[in-house]
Formats: C-alpha cells, structure tokens, sequence
C-alpha cells in the first residue's frame, strides 16, 4: 500500500506540474446504488471494497464524479502509481506529436527518429507496430522477477543499468515477422518513449505537462519516474491523485475533447480504441482470450467501443464514449496478474448497464 502510492519517494521521477487553475469536477448529492453480477452473485459496491484490495476507486461521467472511495488509509493528496496505464498516455502523446508534425507518420521506423537504433530490430519496426505490441521481436513479460520485464525494470527506473537507448537494445531477437502477431512487451513502450523525447526535443513529461496535464486542468502534480540517462520509464510509472486520473479517462471518453478544446485528435483516438479490420491478431478473442489490443490500450469485446487502461496488480481506468463514464480502479494485489481483474471488469460492467444507458 505504502509504495503504490509513494513510488515517487522510492524511486526518481520527473515532476509534471499541475495546472494553474484546476478544472471544476462536480459531485453528485448522494453516492448511486450499484449492483453488479459476479460468481453468480448480485454484489454492491460495498461487496467489491470488502473482497477486493482496491485502495481507489472513483467513478465519473461528463464533469461530474458519482463515487469517490478510498481505503487503507490512502485519500485524495496520495499519488498512485499507473503502472502500464502509463502505456495509453504514451500513446496519445504520440497522437500529438503526430499532429504537430514532429512525427511524419505512425508508419515510419522507430530509427528514423533515434538514429542508436539503427540496425537494431526494435529500429526496423514502424511506430504503428510498436503501439500495437506486434514487433515481432522477443520480450517475455511473465512477472516472474528474472524474465525480460525485470530486465527493463532495472535498467530503467530502478537504475542499476545506465538507462536510454542501451535499455532496449539488449533485447534483438526476431521470432516472427512485425505486424503478425500481438505479443504483450514493454520494451515496446520504452522505444516509443525514446522516439517521443528525440522527435520533440524535450523530456516526455515536460511534453505531457503542456500538451494533456496543463489543458485538462489537472490539480494535483504528478511524477513519471526516470532512468539514469533521465529518459522516463514511458512503459510503465506515472504518479498521479485519483481525480486526476478521472480528468484523464473523462479526456478519452470525450475523443480527445476537454470541454470544447481538441486536445488529442478525435481521429488517432477512433484509431487507438479500435481494431481495424485486417488486423485480426488484434481482435478480443485472438489476441488475448477476452481484451483485443490497439494503440496501448485494451479493447472490450461487443459492438459498443469500450476500453480500459490497465496496470499490473490492479490498476485501471475504464471508458465508455458512448456514456462518458470513467472508473478509475487503483490497488495493491497479491500478484501481477491477478485473476481479481475479472471481478473489477464485471463491477465496470454494472456500472455502465446501470448509469449508462
């Protein structure tokens, strides 16, 4: 508990300001009713917090907040960690740097814009492949403490390794042909991380700052922790207050509109939050056994665009465009992947067939 939401005081991080003047987030008289089916139960919300090591939750719609919950002792100043939530943002980040031109195109080769990458596998891959987790290239990801991730954690924000490009460069091996085949790797976020700092000239987090923190009216500072060379870990790793993170979700639920200024453009959104049709290793069902995959971000199953940003040990902020309802989920659970995400996404599921319509 204490250093999911004070991983900023363990480790280095960069500090993104928070805004001039907050933007107003309003609170509704009286918390609503929920009920949500799971085990072949019907649960309250009070049945999810009983069960389920959540040390946040909160739940919003348009400017509004319907649910602001807190346990363990944590409240409202406490910056919880993202984890691989920190993924999406990298992404629209991208989307940005895209429309301002300092990124050609989602099609060019990550070495095209860090020339150490050139030669490597990681610098042949296009930025589109990258942001789908289909480079191709070997990286496990199972958590188990000596497996690639681990690597990475350490050379990154950890700091026991020198950081920057050397980071991602460790990892060089083909399995199959880029664009093939999703298979999660959080090296990928760290390339896209390394192209973002190079393209725009300045540390990602001074990037976010201006471009999403700054105009959603953030209130609270936020961190992103950073390896020795001073690059952010963009895997992985921002720090932020819950009603923050809200601003966030309630960003994408609006398709990159924060109440009437496009921020991020509606168009990379649309492409980020769905599964083009010839892409069918990325479809909810192929590329994992119920999420599809798009740009950072998890997709629903089912006609209605849903999707969620989701981190390790429980973190996660769900989006519904068609509702503009956002659940921010923050906890501390047992292990990576833990099968207590599976109660999380039916608790989602009631809230939108209950306030959404």
């Amino acid at each position: 508990v204490g250093s999911h939401s004070h991983l900023d005081q363990i480790f280095e991080g960069r500090v993104i300001r928070r805004a001039a003047a907050p933007s107003r987030l309003a609170r509704v008289d009286s918390e609503p009713a929920l009920r949500y089916e799971f085990g072949g139960e019907t649960r309250t919300l009070d049945d999810y917090l009983a069960r389920n090591p959540a040390t946040g939750l909160l739940v919003a719609r348009g400017d509004t907040i319907l649910i602001e919950r807190y346990q363990y002792g944590r409240n409202d100043q406490h910056r919880f960690t993202s984890w691989s939530m920190a993924k999406a943002v990298t992404a629209m980040l991208v989307g940005i740097a895209i429309a301002e031109g300092h990124i050609r195109s989602v099609d060019d080769a990550a070495a095209a814009y860090v020339p150490a990458l050139v030669g490597t596998e990681y610098g042949r891959t296009s930025l589109r492949h990258l942001l789908q987790m289909s480079s191709g290239v070997r990286f496990i990801e199972h958590y188990s403490g000596t497996d690639d991730v681990s690597k990475l954690a350490a050379d990154t924000f950890i700091q026991r390794g020198g950081g920057g490009v050397k980071a991602v460069t460790q990892f060089n091996g083909r399995m199959v042909p880029s664009g093939a085949r999703f298979s999660y790797a959080s090296a990928e976020t760290q390339v896209l991380g390394l192209v973002l700092r190079s393209a725009v000239g300045r540390p990602v987090a001074d990037y976010m700052q201006e471009k999403i923190w700054a105009p959603i009216g953030a209130e609270a500072d936020a961190t992103w922790l950073i390896d020795r060379s001073g690059q952010e870990a963009t895997f992985c790793c921002i720090n932020a207050v819950l009603r923050d993170y809200a601003r966030l979700g309630l960003l994408l639920a609006h398709d990159g509109n924060w109440r009437g200024r496009q921020i991020i453009p509606a168009a990379w959104i649309e492409d980020a939050t769905r599964v083009a049709l010839d892409q069918a290793h990325l479809r909810p069902g192929i590329a994992t056994g119920f999420f599809g995959y798009g740009y950072q971000v998890w997709i629903f199953p089912g006609e209605r665009r849903m999707f969620a940003f989701l981190g390790v040990r429980g973190q996660a902020i769900f989006v519904d465009p068609a509702s503009r309802l956002v659940m921010v989920h923050t906890a501390v659970r047992k292990y990576a992947v833990d099968p207590g995400g599976r109660e999380a996404t039916a608790l989602w599921r009631g809230i939108v067939r209950e306030l959404g319509g």
